[in-house]
């Protein structure tokens, strides 16, 4: 691709993207965190540096985790302690179906460990009649194992049933929570956020938190009941060949133990790269043709292979815990066997177990480990699970931007003192502004960008509460109005807008539900979108969104106004809301806004001076202070900084 620009003005743009020294930037992967090249090292050497390599990954985990949990640096996460308790209210209101999944269960793993007794109690009668068994006797214990096994099956089906409900129920549940979580966090919490930690929660974090509560949980349930209905068993079999497999089984759980100390920070710190990865791809293909313009494609791809690198070294600290886990899980498997052969050949010998005691105690270590280890298996998913679930939580653990009051607004008279706003601690971007909105009057916000007129814009219309002074509509704060009510008093309308999959209809009736076909026509033909809706396949029932009909920029933006005009509210404010709309279409719509929007209050925020010019009053902005207020004629005859714009636009 040939660039427009100027070499040097490339050049020293593209600069503004590196670092401001010269000195190469540290590595985002320490030295330490990475292997010895092949035959460098010894064989020993090599062991000590791996597990150097953990301890180091297990530090950057914690620290992560502490960060995290920290709410005043971007989206918190919640405690595991939060995350068990949401658990347990959740399934204490389905306290009865979790009983009868437990007994469903109990009931099937009580029927299949009937089965090595019976094998057991058949070996003993070969043995006690030298290998001919009365053939009644074998009969009656194969069918009594056929009968048994159907039973199970049954049985198996119905707890697989109802923890299917179960599961489902609870994620349903889960959802709903987590979806009134986000949309009630406050919209400057949302801005300030990283796209790609928000997209990484409601994708990969919903994902995890699915797969746990539909499959891990029920099957957490299963494994437990199973696995301690097999040790009752083994016990009441005997005793004595059943320590083996209990003393290897709780010197594994000291491990499974550990495990579950250290795996939770590993996986946040995981969940938090991908957050990463998504960010920096988002940001690349949103910026696409800057990226192109700059020739910062190479720049690009390496923060990206850098986000990689970062998020393989926190896999790789949560793989070596799986794999010390599983080691140890499969040595607690081995050993059983052998031990208990030879102690019960011991035993046998000296008359304490018959042969039917050993046959069943070997069946039911092969009982006993299969679902011990599925158990373990399923932890590790509820580990997963949990950990993106405290990102979903810390959500709802985000505090709200405002305490809705008793009053209520009496008139519609708005009223700014002092207002001061800063995105950081001590950086202020708005300096003391006084602004007196009277009802229907008509105010242009003009002045060059970054001077603060987006950020006055939303403090005017309740989306920021300021950091100093106060914002009063109808003598009433407007931080302290419920959303609902302020919604119906002052209203935002940015450049920014959103086509929801729906009909027409639908994202037009977001703004007032039941408002009605003909109050939607109207909206529509208010800014010159009936034309071209009418025009479509279905008309207002045209499915909109991706994968369905695609709209225009200017096409969408005229969706959203259309919303604006159904909410009815007595204040808008418009933040330069026609911007993506050709000026011929942008005049004719401010034209036939203006008709309908007689005696209401109107502050616009724009580019495009021929508001400014159609305005009652003109505030000029600049570095965060109004620096002219008047009218167009007013400010004119000052020849200061509007006479001055507007020399520069109409020119």
């Amino acid at each position: 691709m040939t660039s427009l620009l100027d070499p040097d003005l490339r050049e020293r743009s593209a600069r503004t993207w590196r670092d401001a020294d010269d000195d190469p930037p540290a590595p985002v992967v320490p030295d330490l965190l990475r292997p010895p090249a092949p035959g460098s090292v010894g064989l020993r050497e090599r062991h000590r540096l791996l597990w150097q390599r953990h301890a180091l990954r297990r530090e950057r985990a914690r620290a992560h985790l502490m960060t995290a949990l920290d709410p005043d640096r971007g989206m918190p996460v919640a405690t595991s302690r939060t995350v068990m308790a949401y658990l347990r209210g959740l399934l204490r209101e389905r306290s009865r179906l979790v009983v009868l999944v437990t007994l469903a269960n109990g009931l099937a793993a009580a029927a299949g460990l009937a089965v090595p007794l019976l094998v057991g109690r058949l070996v003993n009668a070969v043995e006690q009649t030298g290998g001919a068994p009365a053939p009644g006797l074998v009969r009656d214990i194969v069918l009594l194992v056929v009968l048994v096994l159907v039973a199970q099956a049954v049985l198996t089906y119905a707890a697989k049933g109802l923890a299917a409900v179960l599961g489902q129920g609870v994620l349903a549940q889960a959802r709903e929570h987590v979806i009134r979580a986000v949309l009630r966090l406050p919209l400057g919490k949302v801005e300030s956020a990283s796209t790609g930690d928000l997209v990484t929660r409601v994708t990969r974090d919903v994902g995890s938190m699915s797969g746990a509560v539909r499959w891990a949980l029920p099957e957490f349930i299963i494994g437990v009941v199973t696995v301690l209905l097999t040790v009752v068993f083994m016990v009441l079999n005997s005793w004595a060949l059943a320590v083996p497999t209990l003393v290897t089984a709780s010197l594994s759980l000291w491990q499974v133990r550990r495990y579950l100390q250290q795996a939770p920070a590993g996986y946040l710190l995981e969940g938090a790269t991908y957050s990463d990865i998504n960010t920096t791809l988002t940001e690349t293909v949103e910026g696409v043709r800057t990226v192109e313009a700059y020739r910062m494609q190479h720049t690009r791809r390496s923060v990206g292979v850098d986000d990689i690198e970062v998020s393989s070294q926190a896999e790789r600290y949560g793989l070596v815990l799986r794999n010390v886990l599983f080691a140890v899980m499969d040595m607690a498997f081995s050993l059983p066997r052998v031990i208990t052969l030879v102690m019960g050949a011991w035993l046998y010998s000296t008359g304490a177990v018959d042969l039917g005691q050993i046959t069943a105690a070997m069946l039911f270590i092969e009982m006993f480990y299969a679902p011990f280890d599925r158990l373990v298996g399923t932890i590790d998913r509820l580990q997963v699970g949990v950990a993106s679930t405290t990102r979903l939580l810390g959500i709802a653990e985000v505090p709200a931007d405002r305490t809705p009051g008793e009053d209520r607004p009496e008139g519609s008279t708005l009223v700014g003192r002092d207002l001061r706003y800063a995105y950081r601690p001590g950086h202020d971007v708005l300096h003391g502004i006084d602004l007196t909105l009277e009802p229907g009057e008509r105010l242009a916000i003009v002045g060059p960008s970054g001077s603060g007129k987006s950020t006055l814009g939303r403090l005017i219309s309740g989306i920021h509460a300021p950091t100093g002074g106060t914002v009063t509509v109808g003598g009433v704060e407007v931080t302290e109005l419920p959303l609902e009510l302020l919604r119906t008093e002052v209203a935002l309308v940015t450049q920014e807008h959103h086509v929801f999959r729906g009909s027409v209809r639908d994202n037009v009736e977001l703004a007032r539900d039941g408002a009605g076909e003909d109050g939607v026509w109207r909206a529509l033909a208010t800014v010159d979108a009936r034309g071209w809706v009418e025009a479509l396949p279905q008309g207002l029932d045209t499915v909109l969104g991706s994968g369905n009909h695609e709209l225009t920029p200017a096409q969408a933006q005229q969706i959203a106004l259309a919303r604006l005009i159904l909410a009815d509210p007595h204040t808008l404010v418009l933040d330069e809301a026609t911007s993506l709309i050709d000026p011929r279409t942008a005049r004719h719509l401010e034209g036939s806004m203006n008709a309908l929007l007689t005696g209401r209050t109107v502050v616009a925020i724009a580019h495009r001076l021929h508001t400014a010019h159609d305005a009652d009053r003109i505030a000029v902005v600049q570095d965060g202070r109004v620096v002219e207020l008047g009218s167009h004629d007013e400010l004119m005859a000052a020849d200061g900084e509007y006479a001055a714009l507007w020399r520069a636009w109409t020119s």
